[in-house]
């Protein structure tokens, strides 16, 4: 429940120290334990346009982040004015994470922002990262080695420093090179590019292919020879971030296609989650294929009274049953829990009830057994269940639950004869943060569907005034979000019969492939 500690401060005068970190080539899975880690402790995080933005939601929520994105002819701060930035903050003795696309030293100018980061006295670290020159052609099914095929090969970049006078790439060398050749940056110039290639030999029918956004979930791959993969991007509006392979080992992918044809390939989807819960929806959603958008709607914070939940805990030993309707309660229980006691068996002979196989599995976490999991993962099933065990009339049970939730346990439970105490673990909060760009993005390319976990995250996102996409579907979790969504007007074209996150991935998985 606690926020992310802030980093230890140091003395007056100390110089920070500037980290140049590879970001990978887009997909989430790609970023290195290292960079990770970097990320998690920086003062300051200063990222360009092709690091997956999402990777910020790993920052402190004190950090400075700082965008400095360079699109293709859009530059929002110089090569100079990032060299000055890094070295200002790390003066300040700021802890500096500079975030870069890749790998900061493939064609990433990050030997130039080294260089003045050294030149200023200031020590400084490399996080490789794994280049898109090798993660796009293999996620496209193209590996750039193959024993029968090749056995070298070449990047290049096709946008050059423009104020060299000549072009420094020896065209007439890679030709006779052969081999497999690797182009980045250099989509928007194929066309020169190509047919300098054929005027020094290179035959017309190589097979060419360009990787557009490799290793995410708008990954678009198009295959041709060197004489007509110009043409046909021109005629497909094919525009950069993309790297361009020149080989034989393009011909693999009709066999070795695999990133491409999982079930939710080029769909986008919206996850309104907490920050802290989206990544177990996304990380799924993506494992079939999807882009997904993280768009949290809400925030949990402690509750209000924190003495007064703190208390009910305290006396947990001294309830029949302990009832938990989601994971969130289960860990704000615990943490208070484990500073009170030292001892799980300080919690007595109280039973344990759970509401959904998430709520289930962060008990276990905790080596405690669940009592009592309905298969309906709605308060209602819960009520059911002990009608069935012979009722609870004169039993104490204490309701763990978020602020300002649904009060059917508490009604139904009191009804039966039960001495309920509701202990209000944590509440949710509107989140009006958008770290990671998510809302322009959805505004700009819009999205397949968005999927809806809880009613809160229905009246948080609705609350937030974002332009509804064209086409965009819902997806809701269970009845009890589906009704609050219809009641926002809302049509519910995916619901899941099982409802938890396993459930709506597997109901949009089939609505999909339906």
């Amino acid at each position: 429940m606690a926020s992310k500690t802030k980093s230890k401060s140091r003395s007056e005068g100390e110089r920070g120290k500037v980290y140049l970190v590879g970001a990978g080539p887009g997909d989430l899975g790609l970023v290195t334990l290292r960079a990770k880690q970097c990320i998690e402790q920086a003062d300051v995080i200063v990222h360009d346009h092709l690091a997956n933005p999402e990777m910020l939601g790993w920052a402190r929520d004190d950090a400075e982040i700082i965008y400095a994105g360079k699109r293709a002819g859009e530059h929002l701060l110089s090569q100079q004015e990032i060299n000055t930035l890094l070295v200002e903050k790390a003066c300040g003795g700021k802890q500096v994470v500079r975030l870069k696309g890749g790998d900061p030293f493939v064609f990433g100018r990050g030997a130039e922002e080294a260089k003045a980061i050294v030149d200023a006295g200031i020590e400084f670290e490399i996080v490789p990262g794994i280049t898109s020159a090798i993660a796009g052609p293999a996620y496209a099914g193209i590996p750039v080695t193959h024993r029968a095929e090749n056995s070298h090969v070449t990047f290049f970049t096709g946008h050059e420093d423009p104020g060299k006078t000549e072009s420094a790439i020896d065209y007439a060398a890679l030709a006779k090179l052969g081999g497999t050749q690797v182009m980045l940056m250099g989509v928007e110039r194929l066309e020169p590019i190509t047919r300098e290639m054929l005027k020094q030999g290179v035959r017309e029918d190589l097979p060419v292919a360009l990787v557009r956004w490799g290793t995410t979930g708008r990954q678009e791959t198009l295959t041709g020879t060197l004489k007509n993969i110009a043409p046909r991007a021109a005629d497909r509006g094919f525009q950069a971030p993309a790297v361009a392979v020149f080989g034989e080992v393009v011909a693999l992918r009709e066999s070795l296609n695999w990133y491409e044809k999982r079930p939710l390939s080029g769909k986008r989807i919206v996850v309104t989650r907490s920050r802290k819960q989206a990544s177990a929806l996304s990380g799924k959603l993506r494992a079939l294929g999807a882009h997904v958008f993280e768009l949290p709607t809400i925030r949990i914070e402690p509750p209000a009274d924190l003495r007064e939940f703190a208390e009910l805990v305290q006396d947990a030993h001294a309830y029949d049953w302990i009832i938990f309707t989601s994971a969130n309660g289960v860990e704000a229980f615990f943490e208070i829990f484990f500073k009170l006691y030292d001892d799980a068996r300080e919690i007595g002979g109280a039973k344990i009830a759970a509401i959904g196989a998430a709520t289930t599995q962060r008990v276990k976490d905790f080596r405690l057994h669940v009592d009592l999991q309905p298969d309906e993962f709605i308060a209602e099933a819960v009520v059911r269940e002990f009608r069935k065990q012979g009722g609870v009339e004169n039993l104490r049970v204490l309701l763990v639950r978020a602020e300002k939730g649904r009060d059917v346990l508490l009604k139904q439970l009191s009804a039966l004869g039960a001495i309920v105490d509701e202990g209000f673990a944590y509440r949710t909060v509107p989140e009006t943060r958008d770290t990671t760009g998510a809302r322009q993005q959805l505004l700009e390319e819009g999205a397949d569907l968005i999927t809806f976990t809880s009613s809160s995250t229905v009246e948080n996102f609705l609350a937030l005034g974002v332009p509804w996409p064209k086409g965009m579907r819902v997806a809701s979790i269970g009845p009890i979000t589906s009704k609050t969504a219809r009641d926002h007007g809302l049509k519910i074209d995916v619901e899941a019969s099982r409802h938890d996150i396993d459930g709506l991935v597997q109901a949009i998985r089939d609505f999909f492939e339906r």
